[in-house]
């Protein structure tokens, strides 16, 4: 009974709406019209930038939980927090080095 009433709700909607204007359904960014489609392929140097980017949220995620227990821990987990630290900072460093992270 529920659902047939909801069917109606929904079938009724979709015959009396009102289409939006085309200019209206086009995505927008920054107010300014698309220069490309909404989904063409991103160049892969973006794959690269992704990565640098999720390996540097990953640490985010990681130090958040280590700034609440430093102060009870002592000073061993601030020696495996920088060590973790350089730890990323050589992946970094290597992928500047081989020019994964070149734009041209």
């Amino acid at each position: 009974m529920v659902l047939a009433g909801v069917a109606v709700i929904v079938g009724a909607s979709r015959l009396v709406r009102v289409g939006p204007v085309v200019g209206e359904r086009l995505p927008h960014l920054g107010g300014l019209p698309p220069v490309e489609h909404a989904v063409s392929r991103f160049h892969v140097r973006w794959y690269a930038v992704t990565m640098v980017f999720l390996a540097f949220d990953m640490e985010m995620i990681f130090m958040y939980p280590w700034t609440l227990v430093v102060a009870t821990m002592g000073t061993g987990v601030v020696v495996e927090m920088f060590l973790f630290l350089a730890l990323l900072l050589a992946g970094v460093v290597y992928a500047w080095r081989e020019g994964a992270l070149r734009w041209t």
